[in-house]
């Protein structure tokens, strides 16, 4: 492989790596919200918008986490599908690949347009806590953009080597072979 193709690579795998980070992290803070919220509540504080927080988290966590799970093959796939295939898998990874390009893509233009109109229109979401919609719905456009970038990177990687970056853990590989 060559050099620029490695060092290409090595970003995207860390791209994916620092999405499902980053995906721990909101898991993270929400057991954070929801633990305040408890204490709050034991307490007699209000925490107006915990409820909400803790939907934005959950949001980000999912859609950060995705392109990092499909590359581990955590998703949902037709691998019994593709495994009848046999001589023929070739094309029905690729067919896959290219129906979740544009699928995607597709998602990720329009969370990227929710973003932005939310920011131009100064949208604010309808809880207590009055938080700019744009705010809550970034991190969810981030991680559509970045499942689009994974799956044209599985599909390109299909094109030019056969194989896509998708890998199975050692129990799936050896019920695929």
């Amino acid at each position: 492989m060559p050099v620029a193709a490695r060092a290409i690579r090595r970003s995207l795998d860390a791209l994916y790596d620092g999405a499902g980070a980053l995906s721990a992290l909101c898991l993270l803070a929400i057991l954070v919200v929801i633990t305040l919220q408890v204490l709050a509540r034991w307490s007699g504080v209000p925490f107006p918008g915990s409820s909400e927080y803790a939907g934005y988290l959950m949001a980000a966590a999912s859609f950060l986490a995705f392109a990092h799970t499909l590359n581990r093959a955590a998703h949902i796939r037709v691998n019994l599908l593709l495994s009848v295939l046999g001589e023929r898998r070739f094309w029905g990874e690729l067919w896959c690949l290219v129906i979740a390009c544009a699928a995607s893509t597709y998602l990720a233009w329009f969370a990227v347009r929710a973003v932005y109109w939310s920011w131009k229109l100064h949208d604010v979401s309808q809880g207590q806590d009055a938080t700019p919609l744009w705010i809550a719905q970034a991190p969810m456009a981030v991680g559509a953009v970045i499942l689009a970038i994974c799956f044209l990177d599985n599909l390109v990687t299909l094109i030019a080597t056969g194989r896509d970056n998708i890998r199975l853990d050692l129990a799936e590989q050896s019920r695929a072979e």
